[in-house]
């Protein structure tokens, strides 16, 4: 295979847990985030999401910087770091709320939903920026 054909199952690879986090994530709309049991799954969901995004990242920016395509390498990485840093900053967060909620804080269960609409916001518009970014990428005869 290839360092082209890599860099390009990368990318492919890349989108698919952005995707299944665009499609799963609507699924708590309809459940309530006082029960521990939605939020166990909800802050799973954004572990395993910002992780894939990050190792498949790297592994991306790795195949591009290989086929000698170092701009869309550090592209690629960046999106990766900034997986890491989100993961830490949302699950921080959560975290936080969680203990909030099981405290007997009111708000706590809304601003988990600010959370939850916010990690939505922001995988939308990483799927955004890789899908648009594709023709750029891989034009015509790569």
């Amino acid at each position: 295979m290839s360092m082209n054909a890599l860099a390009l199952a990368a990318t492919i690879i890349l989108l698919f847990p952005m995707l299944y986090f665009l499609v799963a994530s609507p699924a708590f709309f309809f459940r309530p985030l006082g029960h521990s049991s939605a939020t166990f799954l909800l802050r799973g969901l954004f572990s395993t999401y910002f992780l894939a995004v990050a190792v498949i990242g790297g592994i991306g920016a790795g195949a591009f910087a290989g086929a000698g395509r170092p701009w869309v390498a550090l592209g690629i990485g960046a999106l990766a770091a900034l997986a890491i840093a989100a993961r830490a900053w949302f699950l921080g967060r959560m975290d936080a709320q969680l203990r909030a909620r099981d405290a007997g804080d009111p708000n706590a269960v809304r601003r988990l939903r600010h959370l939850h609409v916010g990690g939505m916001v922001y995988n939308a518009v990483q799927v955004a920026a890789v899908v648009t970014s594709i023709p750029a990428i891989f034009p015509a005869g790569v």
